[in-house]
């Protein structure tokens, strides 16, 4: 699937996505993904019922308004404590199938929201 959305609030763009990564901006392309409002990075991530704090730290800081969950195929939900850790932070959670996660990501990132995201791949 490709996505087309102009770069017109910064950051990184997801153009499209296969069952095994994701295509950004013109031609990087990352397996899983992490991405804030400045930079994507390349991501490995542990078994979702594992999802931790310290798997998330690259995205935390500066603590976004939230974060994007995408959680592969189907919507899956993180693990309750990572929740509650988070919303202690004041940083909320949203977790999504990946490819809802990916528009969201540009839709959100479109209205100049302070958000991150963590995505697996769909084949995750």
């Amino acid at each position: 699937m490709k996505i087309n959305r102009e770069r017109d609030a910064g950051g990184p763009i997801i153009r499209g996505f296969t069952r095994t990564g994701f295509r950004l901006d013109e031609a990087t392309v990352m397996d899983a993904v992490m991405l804030t409002v400045a930079e994507a990075q390349p991501w490995a991530p542990p078994p979702l019922q594992t999802l931790d704090e310290a798997a998330l730290a690259p995205i935390l800081d500066p603590a976004p308004e939230f974060i994007l969950i995408g959680t592969g195929q189907m919507l899956a939900h993180p693990p309750r404590a990572l929740v509650r850790a988070l919303e202690e932070r004041g940083i909320g959670v949203e977790a999504m199938d990946s490819r809802a996660a990916a528009k969201a990501w540009g839709v959100l990132r479109g209205e100049g929201r302070q958000i991150a995201a963590a995505l697996y791949p769909l084949d995750a």
